[in-house]
């Protein structure tokens, strides 16, 4: 075999590149691929891993700054918070105009200007002294409301308050009370065809004390005068106009229904006084009043003389035949006309908190003594004055001679001049009692108590 030997260099070879060629390189290849006119970005315009590492530089370098300007804001605010929660506000003490901070006591009010008065004695239920300057240290009234001693610690002022602070009162010793309870009396007061409380009865208060301290008992009196109970009793006084009533009493009968149509030809409406068991028997006809744009009240639940009933009895017969009335036709009610129109005083003084007003008439067409239509129409137009209630019977017994005369006594009052209308329309065209009266509704405000009789010999009447 021939000897021979093979030799190479260990280095790699570098490769050879000629000269003046230049697209071989890497980079020159890159170059010559981009595009003439394109904008391209280089690592020095903050792009690459070079780039980020200054951004990070920049932004640890401001970090500080930032920390310290959400500091200040933060302290800024607490600051306005704070001043806020303090500030000072004026408020006018004894006439003087004073500095607090808001939302002071008045207490601390007193502690900040070093007010010093005398306080008031501590008293016997005898009104006899047991200490003196051992009562009220100060007397407070703020906008015109005492605050006891006992508020004053509690009691904040904003501002613009108006301040009286004063020498304390006297006060008395803890004592025991035996109260007794002193009952309104009713007044009836006043004449016509509508009676309405005009004053609600309010109870009274006497007190008998014992000290706790000193042992001593009082009788310390009336400490509450009792306000008495006043039923008014008038009658309408248009205050322009000429207006009257047309009220139909025992409601509903078979009858009801052409009284309503004559009312609705003649463009007029009435007030209706149902008796309850007649409404029991007669729902739908109950229900065609209301629907018909008339006015309902109460004849009671039956036809019965209410002033010779018991207290117990008169309430059960009102409210019987307000309920059922409600009943009936989805209207409440209140307004009574008591059966031949009797409501004495014990009735007033029993059960007035069930009644808005209690109506009888003052021109009575007498229709229920059967004269005849032609009477019956000469009862009312030829007694007729301006507002008047008057008196017709919806019964079984006299309804043919009502409906006979009803178009004639409807005819005779227009040309009189008069405009027809409900009892309470007729209420509101008197604008003094108008104000004092609703007969839709109850008045009795939650304080008020049912009076009782006066002795006769103290009864007043006017």
């Amino acid at each position: 075999m021939p000897n021979y030997t093979t030799s190479y260099s260990k280095k790699p070879k570098k490769p050879h590149i000629r000269r003046g060629d230049a697209t071989h390189l890497p980079s020159v290849n890159r170059r010559v691929q981009r595009k003439p006119g394109a904008q391209y970005l280089h690592h020095s315009q903050g792009f690459g891993r070079r780039g980020m590492a200054q951004r990070a530089r920049r932004n640890n370098k401001r970090r500080p700054y930032a920390i310290i300007a959400v500091a200040c804001a933060a302290l800024l605010f607490v600051a306005s918070v704070v001043w806020y929660i303090n500030r000072g506000v004026t408020v006018s003490l004894n006439g003087s105009d004073v500095s607090v901070r808001i939302h002071s006591s008045v207490q601390q009010l007193i502690n900040d200007q070093e007010l010093d008065y005398r306080a008031g004695d501590l008293l016997a239920v005898d009104d006899s002294v047991l200490e003196k300057r051992g009562g009220e240290q100060y007397s407070v009234v703020v906008d015109g409301q005492q605050i006891e001693a006992n508020a004053l610690e509690t009691t904040e002022l904003v501002g613009g308050e108006q301040v009286e602070i004063s020498g304390g009162r006297d006060q008395y010793e803890e004592h025991e009370i035996v109260a007794t309870d002193i009952q309104p009396t009713l007044e009836v007061k006043g004449t016509g065809a509508i009676g309405y409380v005009e004053t609600w009865g309010v109870m009274g208060r006497s007190e008998v004390w014992t000290g706790r301290v000193s042992g001593k008992t009082a009788d310390r009196g009336v400490v509450q005068e009792a306000q008495n109970c006043v039923v008014r009793m008038t009658s309408v006084a248009p205050a322009e106009g000429k207006y009257v009533a047309l009220t139909f009493d025992e409601a509903p009968s078979s009858y009801t229904g052409e009284i309503l149509q004559i009312l609705e030809e003649e463009g007029v409406s009435a007030t209706f006084f149902l008796q309850g068991d007649h409404v029991e028997a007669n729902q739908a006809t109950a229900r065609q009043i209301v629907q018909a744009g008339c006015e309902v009240g109460s004849n009671s639940y039956s036809d019965t003389d209410l002033s010779e009933l018991s207290g117990d009895e008169l309430r059960q017969q009102l409210t019987q035949g307000f309920e059922v009335i409600s009943q009936a036709t989805g209207e409440s009610c209140s307004l009574l006309r008591p059966p031949y129109g009797l409501f004495s005083d014990a009735d007033w003084a029993q059960a007035m908190d069930l009644v808005s007003a209690v109506v009888t008439w003052n021109l009575d067409s007498g229709d229920y003594l059967l004269p005849g239509a032609d009477a019956v129409v000469e009862n009312v137009v030829g007694s007729v004055s301006n507002g008047n209630i008057i008196l017709l019977t919806d019964s079984e017994e006299c309804g043919s001679q009502t409906v006979e005369a009803l178009p004639r006594i409807i005819e005779g009052l227009k040309q009189d001049g008069y405009e027809i209308v409900t009892l309470s329309q007729l209420v509101d065209t008197d604008e003094e009692l108008a104000e004092k009266l609703d007969v839709s509704k109850v008045s009795k405000p939650d304080n008020a108590v049912l009076p009782q009789l006066a002795p006769e010999e103290e009864q007043i009447e006017e």
